[in-house]
C-alpha cells in the first residue's frame, strides 16, 4: 500500500503548478536541509489522507519516515483522523516516532490536534520534557501541543511554557512562541498582556511582533518601545 500511495502522490506532484514562493530553507546547513518536496499542496494532501486513512499502521510507519515531506505530512493527518478510533495508540506511535515530525509544516499541522488533544484533561507534564529538549522540533511541538488548550479557553500551560522558551535561540520557537501568545489574546486579551507587561523587555523581537501582531497600533508601538 505504501508504494501505491507513494506513486500516487509523485503523480499528483506532475499536475500542480510550480510554488508561487520558497517557504522552507532546504539549503546546506539550514532547518530543512534534509528535506525533500515534490510539490504537492496541502489540500491535496488532506483529500487523500481521507481516502486512505484506514490503511495498516505499518504503511503509516513507511510514510512517516520518508525524506518526502508531503509523504510525512500525509501520514500524520491519517493518524490525526484515527486520533478518535484509538487514542492511546495513536499519541503513543506520535511520540515514539516524533523525530520524523521534523519541519514546521509537520508541527504545525499535527501537535495540538495528537499531543495538545491526548493531553487536555491528563498530565501534562511530558510537555515540560519537549520544552526543554535538545530538538528544537520537539520544543515547538511542546508549544504547538497548547492550541488545543487555547481553544479550550485554558491559557496556563501556553504561558508556562512561553516563559520557559522566552531565551530559545532559535528563529522557529521565537515566531511559534508569538504566535500561541496571539492565539491566546484572541481569546482572552488580558492574560496575554499580564504577560506582555512582564516579559517584553526581554522578549525576543520576532516574538514579541507576533504576539502583539493584532494590537491596535498605539499599543504595539507601546510594547515595542519596551525593547
Amino acid at each position: 500500500m505504501y508504494s501505491h500511495i507513494s506513486s500516487t502522490l509523485k503523480k499528483l506532484a506532475l499536475t500542480m503548478p510550480p510554488p508561487k514562493g520558497v517557504f522552507f530553507k532546504t539549503g546546506s546547513g539550514a532547518y530543512a536541509e534534509h528535506d525533500q518536496f515534490i510539490g504537492v499542496n496541502v489540500p491535496t494532501i488532506r483529500k487523500l489522507a481521507k481516502d486512505y486513512y484506514q490503511i495498516p499502521m505499518d504503511d503509516i510507519r513507511l510514510l512517516l519516515h520518508s525524506k518526502i515531506n508531503e509523504e510525512r505530512l500525509l501520514a500524520l493527518i491519517i493518524l490525526i483522523h484515527r486520533y478518535e478510533q484509538n487514542q492511546n495508540v495513536v499519541y503513543q506511535f506520535y511520540m515514539d516516532n516524533l523525530s520524523q515530525v521534523n519541519n514546521w509544516n509537520l508541527v504545525d499541522a499535527s501537535a495540538h490536534l495528537i499531543v495538545g488533544q491526548h493531553l487536555y484533561k491528563k498530565d501534562k507534564n511530558p510537555l515540560l520534557t519537549l520544552v526543554s529538549s535538545s530538538i528544537m522540533w520537539e520544543r515547538r511541538v511542546a508549544i504547538v501541543a497548547t492550541w488545543y488548550f487555547i481553544k479550550m479557553h485554558e491559557f496556563e500551560w501556553t504561558l508556562k511554557l512561553a516563559q520557559n522558551l522566552l531565551f530559545d535561540e532559535h528563529d522557529l520557537i521565537h515566531k511559534a512562541v508569538g504566535w500561541m501568545l496571539r492565539e491566546v489574546g484572541k481569546k482572552d486579551v488580558n492574560p496575554l498582556k499580564e504577560f506582555l507587561a512582564k516579559h517584553a523587555q526581554i522578549m525576543p523581537r520576532t516574538m514579541l511582533r507576533y504576539a502583539i501582531e493584532k494590537f491596535p497600533e498605539d499599543e504595539r508601538q507601546y510594547f515595542l518601545k519596551l525593547k
